[in-house]
């Protein structure tokens, strides 16, 4: 074959911007620059793989590329989002679609805040992906924010519950033999961000990342091969785990391959509000959405059951949900979740826990307008998914809370959405555990929720390492809305209030408490996107402190605007966000104090109450102290706030 000659193609962002050059010759590659600012050097795209039947017949995307056709289109659109930070999205973007020889296509689009490419498969017949290359190529050794993988399960590679902190080093830093998730975030010159994400994954296994061994100053896509033979394993055997894979990562037709994201943002800020996840995803196929129900959630398993003033033994048992269910309604949440023990470890329609009348607990939700979610293991959902929701579904049980899939192969990603379509026809809403948001949310918007965090359950096992604990939890709280956030909703089960600083933070199981301060944790309902949101801490300590918690009853889960004020990734952060005619502000800080000024201009015309909390004078020796005032605002104001070591700032503000 002789050599292929080379065609450019020249892409631009609808405000000029930010730009990508595609080239497709002998190799195809693409790069991306932003108003002067090298973002991306050329980098490759490629797919390899093999016709499925004839393991001699290669099928190459992206190698000795010939373009039949190229086509462009510019696009200014939105769609409504009901169960989002917003009520609609604005979708603009300028699109390339290079249409190419050997049955397939590659599509571009440049967004102001990013660009994205897809491979989209054109073959007649099934084939097998045996790799997909996808290369981050910088022109300098960058300081990066990494996700590595840290926990394999029962030492499969490719076995991950989807939760990091984040290592703070250069690239060249990361290491060689461990996989990163993704997003992952790379400090460019001036202040700029580039972050590497992926959208819209359906029937293909999710992307890792890995150091670029050549260069060390980028990064590359590793995928799990696809698992051929699993045993039962894992945390109390709930997993499965793979103990044989095959030499490919997937088996495919004509199909759209998941979309390949740098964003770039020119301040952190555009980070916390940040809508690619959503317009990068599948839309919702579900026709009628009016029945998914947002809300908070009374949780059980953070606080052990730990109920104080009752006159029966708390713990997993008909009184202890009960009273679950009473404080919920006396504090209009809208569910409670039942967790780990009411069913059998092998099956959700056997074995149940005979002290637990689920019947009875759904008759008295009812009555006190609460519903019940049920926690179940991926291996059991899967197992008999038609005849468990239907049953669950007709007992007037409202959802499931999904645990342990911690793994995101082809067949699993296939088996999450045969789950969750199986849910929406029964009308049962979803929180997905030890899996990554994306964008399956969009989708199928009965996906309420995604673990995927280093979340509070953290700190009941929280080493101590010279009088102090390990991880920094206050600085992960404010890198995760960052980075985390970008690509879904998280399930940190935010709400302790036992508080602590640094030095007196301990690690307890049945009384665990969280580093930080009270408003720290309060300043978490506001910032933490989550349309099913917990509150983790025992209804007991709850009404012990119903000042708090009568603040957090009253933050909405679901938004119609979103404004992000002020921040910086691991420093801080500042939103406001509107539920109809009402505004709630939060700002958390790591454990450095820090002194912020809010700019209220956002708020219309007239004047306004404040119901403001704030770190108490003593906060920063005594993590649980706290101010409460109320004041009259108008949008000329600027609030001078401080926040103490692990502190926070919240405030609801309405019109009078």
């Amino acid at each position: 074959m002789g050599t292929v000659r080379a065609q450019q193609y020249q892409l631009a962002s609808p405000n000029g911007k930010l730009s990508v050059t595609v080239d497709a010759g002998e190799a195809l590659t693409w790069q991306i620059a932003h108003d002067g600012t090298t973002v991306l050097q050329p980098s490759a795209i490629a797919l390899q793989g093999r016709d499925e039947k004839s393991a001699k017949k290669a099928i190459t995307f992206g190698k000795n590329v010939k373009v039949i056709r190229a086509e462009r289109k510019s696009v200014e659109s939105s769609f409504p989002t009901p169960l989002y930070k917003k009520v609609s999205v604005e979708d603009v973007y300028n699109q390339l679609t290079l249409k190419c020889r050997g049955g397939y296509s590659v599509q571009f689009r440049a967004y102001d805040d990013g660009a994205a490419y897809r491979f989209i498969s054109e073959q007649n017949k099934p084939f097998i992906v045996l790799n997909e290359t996808a290369d981050f190529n910088f022109d300098k050794d960058y300081q990066a924010f990494v996700p590595y993988i840290n926990d394999n399960r029962n030492g499969e590679r490719y076995c991950f519950s989807f939760e990091s902190y984040y290592d703070e080093a250069p690239l060249s830093k990361m290491h060689t033999d461990s996989l990163s998730i993704t997003p992952l975030m790379v400090c460019l010159d001036g202040g700029k961000k580039a972050v590497i994400m992926e959208a819209g994954l359906e029937n293909y296994p999710g992307m890792f990342l890995t150091v670029n061994p050549q260069t060390r100053q980028g990064v590359q896509a590793a995928f799990a091969p696809y698992p051929l033979e699993e045993i039962i394993g894992g945390h109390n055997r709930l997993n499965l785990i793979p103990t044989k894979r095959a030499d490919y990562i997937a088996r495919c037709a004509k199909q759209e391959l998941p979309w390949r994201v740098v964003l770039v943002t020119e301040k952190d800020t555009q980070l916390a509000d940040n809508d690619m996840a959503q317009r990068l995803a599948p839309a919702c196929r579900i026709k009628d959405i009016s029945w998914i129900k947002p809300g908070k959630v009374a949780w059980d398993w953070w606080n052990t059951c730990n109920l104080t003033g009752v006159d029966f033994k708390a713990g997993m048992n008909t009184p202890t949900y009960k009273a679950f269910i009473d404080f919920a309604a006396d504090n209009n949440l809208e569910y409670i979740i039942i967790d780990d023990g009411w069913s059998g470890n092998e099956s959700l329609l056997k074995d149940l826990n005979p002290n637990i009348d689920l019947k009875e607990l759904v008759a008295y939700g009812n009555q006190k307008g609460v519903g019940i979610i049920l926690w179940a293991s991926w291996r059991n959902s899967a197992k008999d998914t038609e005849a468990a929701f239907s049953h669950y579904a007709q007992m007037g049980i409202k959802g499931f809370k999904i645990d342990f899939f911690d793994r995101d192969d082809q067949p699993l990603v296939q088996s999450v959405e045969r789950i969750v379509a199986c849910a929406a026809e029964h009308r049962l809403v979803l929180d997905l555990h030890g899996l990554k948001p994306y964008g399956i949310q969009r989708t199928y918007p009965n996906v309420l929720n995604f673990e995927g965090v280093k979340g509070l359950e953290n700190a009941k096992w929280e080493p101590i390492v010279n009088g102090a604990p390990l991880h920094n939890f206050p600085r992960y709280d404010v890198t995760a809305p960052y980075l985390r956030m970008l690509v879904g909703p998280m399930d940190y089960t935010p709400g302790a209030m036992m508080n602590a600083t640094r030095e007196t933070f301990r690690a307890v199981n049945d009384h665990p408490m969280s580093q930080g301060t009270r408003v720290h944790q309060m300043a978490m309902y506001t910032l933490f996107e989550a349309p099913l949101q917990m509150l983790a801490d025992s209804p007991s300590k709850y009404m012990k402190e119903q000042e708090c918690t009568d603040f957090i009853a009253k933050v909405p889960t679901v938004f119609d605007e979103t404004v992000a004020l002020d921040g910086e990734v691991g420093e801080y952060l500042t939103l406001a966000r509107r539920k109809g005619d009402v505004w709630y502000i939060a700002s958390m800080t790591d454990w450095t104090p820090r002194d912020c000024t809010i700019d209220l201009s956002f708020l219309g015309e007239g004047s306004y109450e404040a119901e403001i909390f704030s770190d108490g004078i003593n906060a920063d020796r005594e993590a649980t102290d706290y101010k409460k005032e109320v004041r009259t605002v108008t949008s000329g104001d600027k609030l001078n706030i401080h926040m103490a070591p692990g502190g926070g700032w919240t405030a609801r503000i309405w019109k009078r």
